[in-house]
This record gives C-alpha cells, structure tokens and sequence, in this order.
C-alpha cells in the first residue's frame, strides 16, 4: 500500500466527520426529531429531578458544589471520547485535516487536523480542551500551535452552549441581536489567538537571533 493510498480519505471518513460536525455544533439543539443528533440532547440533563434543581444541587457554593459539578463532566467527556475514537477508526481526522487545512491555517496558524476540537468547541470547552491535548500528544499539532489553539478556545469558551444557556436571560433585553453578539465574540476569539500567534512568532525569531549569536 502506498502512502497516497494509507492517507486517502474514504467516504466513511467523510460521513463521520458530517456526522461529528452536526454532532458538536449546537446546529440542531432545538430542531425536533433531528436534535436526536445533538451531543447536548445526547447528554441528557443527568440526575435531574425537579426544574432548577439537579444532581449538583441548588444555590450551594463552595467545595462541594465543584465537586460534585465535576463528576458531572466525567460521562460527557467519555461519551465524547468514545464518539471521537469510533470516528477516527473511519478516517474522521484525516477528512478534516482535508477540509479544515484551507480555514485554519490561514486564520490561526495551526492545521486542519484540529478542525474536530475547533468544531466541538463552540458547544462544549470540556470537549475542545480533552481533544487538544489529544492532539497534543499524539503529535498531531506542536507545542506553539497547542498554545495559539488555547487561546482561542479560552476566550468565550463553549461559545454557542454558554452565549444561548448560560447567557439566556441576558438576551431579551440585549440591544443588539443573538447572531451579531455571537459574531462578535468569534471576531475577539480570532483576535486572541492572532495575538497569541504573533508573540510567539517574535519570541520564535528572538530565541534563534540569541542561538545565532551564542553560537
């Protein structure tokens, strides 16, 4: 086998990245029988028993509380992980190192690779963050591209899940609307990353000037 035969992307690969797309985006949260493909309505509402009151409690603060928040992570992220690894045995990753090279590497520097934790990101920053690191390790993306990709993720994390849950009684009496308000938390997160992306262009060039002279 070739390598241009082992790397070609399939149609399987393909499908499970569309899948996955849909999957993380948020798109179809609130879109009837197809919101069957949402990862949040995958998750479900665990240990929910009454409107405002669930598995961590209601208006507790402190230790205990975060603790028992993050026992709540634990089976999103293994579901999320289990979907990634089912995905990748396809061809996921390679179809969006395909796809996503185009998008990302101009924008952010980093390569297309990422497109699945960039997609997830929007909805969840468990995800984006457990997927990263993933990449990460796998060497898939460098140390400075990791960085560059933190940035991003970190300003207005789970932008999508945060902006229309969390942030839902903030919207009515908004003066601008939901989508301008979106767009322009995309704009700063884009921001962040570039600046992220420069700094680090200039210690790159610095620590080889010193190399260069020391040497």
């Amino acid at each position: 086998m070739t390598e241009q035969q082992q790397y070609k992307v399939t149609w399987k690969g393909w499908l499970s990245l569309f899948i996955l797309m849909i999957t993380f985006s948020g798109a179809f949260v609130n879109a009837g029988v197809w919101s069957a493909l949402d990862f949040q309505v995958l998750t479900g509402d665990f240990g929910q028993i009454t409107p405002g009151v669930n598995f961590t409690g209601k208006g507790g603060a402190g230790a205990r509380e975060g603790f028992m928040f993050t026992l709540t992570l634990i089976p999103t992220i293994m579901f999320a992980l289990g979907l990634i690894q089912v995905a990748e045995s396809l061809g996921a990753l390679r179809a969006a190192e395909k796809l996503f090279r185009p998008i990302l590497k101009p924008l952010l520097g980093i390569p297309g690779v990422a497109g699945l934790a960039f997609v997830s990101s929007f909805t969840s920053s468990d995800v984006g963050s457990v997927m990263t690191r993933g990449l990460y390790d796998d060497k898939l993306i460098t140390d400075d591209e990791r960085t560059i990709f933190v940035a991003y993720q970190y300003a207005a994390s789970g932008l999508v899940t945060n902006t229309l849950g969390a942030g839902a009684a903030m919207l009515p009496i908004s003066v601008l609307p939901v989508g301008i308000i979106i767009a322009l938390q995309v704009i700063v997160k884009f921001m962040g990353a570039n600046i992220m992306r420069l700094i680090i262009k200039r210690a790159n060039k610095k620590a080889l000037k010193e190399g260069a002279v020391n040497g």
